[in-house]
């Protein structure tokens, strides 16, 4: 198979789908593969490493895309990348539909066969191609929370760890899955006073028993969401509901209960946000204010520290990118029933139920195509 990575190309964004040695692996298994030129730089890969893996360099994303079956990326595909796409060609990437209309026309009109990173499943019920990536935002959420809480950044003027004799922040997680927990233990290791919600009561204990010495956790009830919220100097948003637009934690009207400057970090803003007055925002220009709370709500992380992020997204996506080179798309889906729910749009037609649900479109069930 022929597998083209082109440059990405959403503001700030310094990732890229193949990393040299994914290429070299790909190319191991008797495929050809063809890197836009500069693709890798933001991450600090040249073309000469891909060239030394066996890749070859075209000048443009549009070459990429004409020559290639298959297609990785990091982020969703913007327009103009939308209109390069073709019937027949497989499309394997973050893609996040549900609170993206325009972009979910595009992908149904274009052809193409569309494979979500984020709703591959594996058997412990885990998103094994989102998680590397929420690892990263979960451990960068608190530090750009912190930076957001600076005075000159229109934040409470607030230390993390405080100082002897001035107690240290508070900080909000909700959400206790794998970015909350990670954004918790940093933010404890920070020295903030870190108290974590979430409505899994097995989460809870086990968030307990691992981490009862570092921070707190409670049940996120409504009203236990808003009496943290108003103590709190940072809340991070870090609840995700697998391929679904994610749930509204604090309105408009609770703003004002806050504390004047706190800083809301939205992790799920790729989702659509998990505070009703969330928008997506660039590393350029990622923060802003509504009603004297600041808020964070970078659309890609992650691209903050591209070359870790790679690495690690690179490590998780190459067997799944093998997988469907070596067999094609539908025998690699009906091998494999998790990389099966990776399938979001196929040939016209949506084939994932939540994004159907969102949107108000029909679904086709996926387990039927293959």
């Amino acid at each position: 198979m022929k597998i083209g990575c082109p440059k990405e190309i959403k503001p700030q964004e310094f990732r890229v789908g193949m990393t040299p040695n994914a290429a070299h692996e790909a190319v191991a298994n008797g495929h050809e593969v063809v890197i836009e030129t500069n693709a890798g730089n933001g991450a600090g890969f040249a073309d000469a490493d891909y060239v030394a893996a066996g890749a070859k360099i075209l000048g443009t994303a549009k070459e990429v895309f004409a020559a290639a079956e298959m297609i990785v990326k990091v982020k969703e595909p913007q327009a103009v990348e939308r209109k390069m796409l073709r019937e027949g060609q497989i499309l394997f990437t973050y893609l996040h539909l549900a609170p993206d209309p325009d972009q979910t026309t595009d992908l149904l009109a274009s052809g193409a066969t569309c494979i979500a990173y984020e709703t591959v499943t594996d058997r412990n019920g885990g998103l094994p191609l989102l998680a590397p990536m929420s690892e990263v935002a979960g451990r960068l959420a608190p530090q750009v929370g912190a930076w957001t809480l600076q005075k000159a950044n229109g934040g409470r003027g607030v230390l993390m760890g405080g100082v002897p004799g001035v107690g240290p922040a508070r900080v909000l997680v909700i959400g206790g899955g794998v970015v909350g927990t990670h954004a918790a233990k940093v933010a404890a290791g920070m020295g903030a006073d870190v108290t974590v919600l979430d409505r899994s009561i097995p989460r809870l204990r086990y968030l307990d028993d691992v981490f009862g010495g570092t921070f707190k956790n409670s049940y996120a009830s409504a009203g236990n969401t808003i009496d943290y919220a108003r103590q709190a100097d940072m809340i991070i948003g870090a609840v995700l509901v697998p391929g679904a637009a994610a749930p509204k934690l604090i309105s408009r009207a609770q703003l004002k209960e806050l504390k004047p400057g706190a800083a809301l970090v939205d992790v799920a803003i790729d989702q659509g946000g998990c505070f009703e007055t969330s928008k997506a925002t660039t590393h350029q220009d990622p923060v802003y204010e509504v009603d004297g709370i600041m808020h964070y709500c970078v659309a890609n992380m992650p691209g903050a520290v591209a070359r870790t992020s790679t690495l690690a997204l690179g490590n998780a996506t190459m067997p799944f990118m093998l997988a469907l080179a070596n067999k094609g798309w539908k025998k690699a889906c009906a091998d494999d029933e998790h990389l099966l729910r990776g399938l979001n749009v196929h040939a016209g037609q949506l084939t994932y139920a939540a994004v159907g649900e969102a949107l108000g479109l029909p679904v086709t069930d996926p387990s039927s195509l293959v």
